[in-house]
Parts: structure tokens; C-alpha cells; sequence
């Protein structure tokens, strides 16, 4: 069953149960309020007839005086202890009341009876009859008008409740229609989407802010990142197609030429040796620069604990420089201590000063400075520089601002991305075209950073 006709169906059945249910209520509850009115109207009569007889106790009993208390639409009947009537008196059309049974009540009794498919009230009370007997005076009275009056009702509940469902039918017709329509929208756009390969959004209209105008933004606002992801996707691949081509390409030309000239020529066999191994190299850290940025940030595995900045530094710059015996000039004179993950931080100062190596000849400066809620670490080189231009894409994957040089892949900076939002911190980069680049590290400071020696 599909969505709309099970929501009609499920809000039109429950609507029928509680308006069946409030007008079964209704009428039992009147018919019983009215039912016994009547036998409390017709105990009260009894009494004043049973008054009535008391009075003229001095006087002869008979059944023509007890005549004048019979009423119109009942019975009066006088029942002995041994089960016989001694006197039976109906009003009216009530004749056949006369075959109804009459056991004798020894005791005060107050009932609605059904004779006949006709509802009566019965009033029984015991008397002193003449002879001093003590007898059952029995008041039957007809209630078929009340009964009459509660078979309209019923009519007059089940029109109305019948006149009630036609437009709860149409209302829920209405809100199946309301609840459904944007969901179809959406089912259509996703078949759309999935037959031809490209993306689109629901259309809708309103400025309505219910749940289903917010499922329609949160489906448009999740095409544009599958959209963005897509084309990022796309472009990465391409990219690493484009990368891992040439290795591939030199790899397989010195292959080519080992297998025919390598064994005779000594040379050629150590040149093709030693260029297939640097760009197997090449290939090996090229994959792990993809798969690194391939990880999501939960797969980073950062580990947080508190460490001394300048030490961490002092270990760092010293390793680079006998790496690539290059100068680094370090200015540290603070002692500052820090929450982070020190192998992630060191593999993000390595991204940086390898940056400033590859683009500058003289001395790279790695500079600390603390502020007050977070620490900046700077490293300046005074190299090539790049414009404004190449700043605002050098964060993209293999973007590379001088195409000239082989060196690098265009992943360090997007890697450094990476790294900074798995550490917490933030990264700045200010360039200017012949001056140099400076590349600053922003991180939090923990609550037991202090400061020593200032």
C-alpha cells in the first residue's frame, strides 16, 4: 500500500473509531440517564398511589378502586405470596401486559423490563393488603415513547457522524496529498538523477519552514556536496593519472632499453638501474602522500598529549638540517608548553620547511611567538615568492606554483590541510612575488601553557 492511501486510510479509520465510540458513549449514557428518570417518576407514583390506598384503608377494597389508579400506557397488578395475581388492571392499549409473568417480590425492586420488544418501567413494593396479607403492588408502565425518542437519536448520531467523515475524508485526502508530494518530488529527482548520470534538486515552492521544506534544503544542500565531491573526485584521479604517468613512462623506457642494450652496455645498465629506482621512489611516495589524503579524519589516529614546544623544535629543525644540510635558523626563547599529537606536528613543520627548501637558497627562520589564546609558529624563507593568485589555489591538490620544477607533487600543502584540522589548528600563508613565502602554524594553547624567561 502506498504511502498516501495508508496515511488516508489510518487517519479516516481512527477518525471513524472515536466519533463511533463518543456517539455509542453519548447514547448509552443519555439512554441510561432517561431510563431511569422514567422508573424514578414511576417509583414515585407508585408511592403516591400505595399513599392514596393507605388512606382509604378504612374503607372496601375492590378492583374499581384501584381502576382509578391504573395509569394510561401500564399496568397495575396485585400479587399474592403464593404467586397468584389477586387483582390485574391495564390502561390503554396494554392487554397483553396481563401476559407477563409475575413472580411476587417480597422486597422493594426498581427495573427497565422488555415485554415484547417494548421497554417498561417495573415498580414493585409490598402492602397490607385487606385481610392483612402482606401482598406485591406491581407498577408496570410503558416506556415505548422514550424508547422512540432514543431510536431518533441514533438516527440523528449516525447522520451526523456519516455528514462528519465526508470532509475528515477529504482533509485527510488533502494531507496525504501535502505530506506525499514533496516525497514523490524527491523520488522522482533521485530516478532522474540515477537514469542520467547527472545531478538535480527538488523545485519546490513556500516559505514554509515544516519538516518537509527541510528535507527538500537538506536534499539540495547533500546534492551540492556529492556534486562537489564528484568533481573533486574527477579531478583528483585525473590528476594522479596525469602524476603517476611519467614515472610510469621513464620506468618503462629504461625497462625497454635493459632488456635490449643493459647487458652490454655497463653504463646504460647503471643509468637505467638507477632511474628506475628513483622514480619507483618517487611512485612509493607519491601513493602514501595520496593515501594519507585519501584517510578520513577519524582514521587520522592523533594522538593528544602535553609536550615543550621549543624541545620538539629544537629535535625537528636539527633532523632537517642534517637531512638536506640546510641552515635553519630557529628563534625559541619561551618555554611553552602544549596539547597536541608531536609526530603529526613534526610531519606538518617537515611539510613547510621542505616547501621552503625546494623555493629558496638561503637560510630558512622558524620563529615562536605566543599569544593569548593559541601559539604561531612561522617558518619564513626568502625564496622565489609567489602572487595572490597562486595563494589562493597553492591548498589545492597537485597545484604547483612553478611548473618548471620536477620536484614535488602539489600534495605537500594540501597534506599540511589536512594535518592542521586533525591537530585543531589553523594555517596562514602570506606571500610576496620575489621576497619569500611565510608559512605560520596557529595552535591552541592547553591550560597549563605557561611562560618562563620573558
Amino acid at each position: 500500500m502506498k504511502l498516501g492511501n495508508r496515511i488516508q486510510v489510518y487517519t479516516t479509520g481512527l477518525f471513524i473509531i472515536l466519533l463511533v465510540m463518543i456517539s455509542a458513549a453519548v447514547y448509552f449514557s443519555f439512554s441510561k440517564i432517561v431510563y431511569d428518570s422514567d422508573v424514578d417518576q414511576t417509583r414515585v407514583e407508585v408511592e403516591r398511589i400505595v399513599s392514596g390506598i393507605n388512606e382509604r384503608s378504612g374503607d372496601s377494597l375492590s378492583a374499581d378502586v384501584l381502576r382509578a389508579y391504573v395509569p394510561a400506557n401500564g399496568m397495575i397488578r396485585l400479587v399474592l405470596p403464593d404467586g397468584t395475581s389477586e387483582v390485574s388492571l391495564t390502561g390503554g392499549n396494554q392487554e397483553n401486559l396481563i401476559e407477563q409473568a409475575y413472580p411476587y417480590e417480597a422486597g422493594e425492586k426498581a427495573e427497565v423490563r422488555s415485554f415484547e420488544g417494548v421497554p417498561y418501567a417495573f415498580v414493585s413494593i409490598p402492602i397490607v393488603w385487606t385481610n392483612g396479607e402482606v401482598v406485591s403492588f406491581q407498577l408496570t408502565r410503558s416506556l415505548e415513547a422514550t424508547a422512540q425518542n432514543l431510536s431518533i437519536l441514533r438516527i440523528v448520531l449516525v447522520t451526523v457522524a456519516v455528514l462528519a467523515m465526508i470532509p475528515f475524508f477529504l482533509s485527510s485526502r488533502l494531507l496525504s496529498r501535502l505530506i506525499v508530494t514533496p516525497i514523490h518530488s524527491l523520488i522522482h529527482t533521485m530516478q532522474q538523477i540515477r537514469g542520467s548520470g547527472q545531478f538535480k534538486k527538488i523545485s519546490y515552492e513556500g516559505k514554509s519552514k515544516d519538516e518537509l521544506v527541510q528535507m527538500a534544503d537538506t536534499f539540495n544542500t547533500m546534492i551540492d556536496q556529492l556534486e562537489d565531491n564528484y568533481q573533486k573526485q574527477e579531478q583528483f584521479v585525473s590528476n594522479a593519472s596525469h602524476e603517476l604517468k611519467t614515472p610510469l613512462t621513464v620506468i618503462e623506457s629504461y625497462a625497454s632499453l635493459l632488456k635490449r642494450r643493459g647487458k652490454q652496455e655497463e653504463e646504460l645498465f647503471q643509468e637505467s638501474v638507477e632511474a628506475i629506482h628513483s622514480e619507483a621512489k618517487r611512485m612509493r611516495e607519491l601513493t602514501e602522500q595520496l593515501l594519507l589524503l585519501a584517510r578520513k579524519e577519524e582514521h587520522w589516529d592523533v594522538q593528544f598529549e602535553s609536550i615543550e614546544l621549543s624541545r620538539l623544535l629544537q629535535t625537528t629543525v636539527a633532523s632537517f638540517e642534517k637531512a638536506y644540510q640546510r641552515k635553519v635558523e630557529l628563534r625559541c626563547t619561551q618555554e611553552i608548553h602544549l596539547t597536541t599529537d608531536e609526530q603529526k606536528l613534526k610531519q606538518l613543520l617537515y611539510i613547510f620547511m621542505d616547501n621552503a627548501r625546494k623555493y629558496s637558497e638561503e637560510a630558512i627562520e622558524v620563529n615562536v611567538e605566543r599569544k593569548e589564546n593559541h601559539v604561531a609558529i612561522r617558518v619564513m624563507d626568502r625564496g622565489i615568492g609567489m602572487s595572490q593568485k597562486d595563494l589562493e589555489k597553492v591548498f589545492d591538490r597537485f597545484y604547483q606554483v612553478d611548473e618548471s620544477r620536477t620536484e614535488g607533487y602539489g600534495l605537500g600543502l594540501s597534506l599540511a590541510k589536512e594535518l592542521a584540522h586533525a591537530l585543531r589548528a589553523d594555517l596562514q600563508l602570506s606571500s610576496e612575488k620575489g621576497s619569500g613565502t611565510t608559512a605560520t602554524i596557529l595552535l591552541p594553547r592547553s591550560e597549563d601553557s605557561h611562560l618562563q624567561g620573558v
